[in-house]
């Protein structure tokens, strides 16, 4: 039993030693992600989630349709937004009174498809030329 804990005692120390000695979580030129970091990114998630929601439902993919609008063209929109684009389109669709949200959606679409048309990012509209 001597033999053992002679052999066995300085790898337990060394263990402990070395198991106490701070870590390196990060390499020096990364930073560690914050809580509020975490936070936004999961709220960024949400409201392009419940954009997508609005834009899936049937009754605004036959309103884009009849005006003329390629869904497949609102879906890439949506996800070229940058991330405070998101929040405003979101927060406002949450701000529509009941009945409303076709149209008020439909509405902030339009304008978000207009304004990318004006700046000549898209040719959605042939008016806008």
């Amino acid at each position: 039993m001597k033999t053992i804990c002679r052999y066995l005692s300085p790898l337990l120390i060394a263990a402990l030693v070395l198991g106490s000695l701070p870590a390196m979580a990060a390499p020096a030129g990364s930073g560690l992600v914050s809580t509020q970091d975490a936070l936004s990114a999961e709220q960024v998630r949400s409201d392009r989630e419940r954009i997508h929601e609005v834009l899936a439902r049937d009754d605004i993919r036959d309103q884009l349709v009849a005006q003329g609008v390629d869904p497949a063209e609102v879906e890439a929109r949506v996800a070229a937004l940058s991330d405070a684009e998101a929040a405003q389109m979101a927060d406002q669709l949450d701000q529509l009174p009941a009945g409303a949200s076709v149209v008020g959606a439909l509405f902030a679409v339009f304008v978000i498809l207009l304004v990318t048309d004006i700046l000549g990012l898209t040719n959605v509209y042939p008016f806008t030329r």
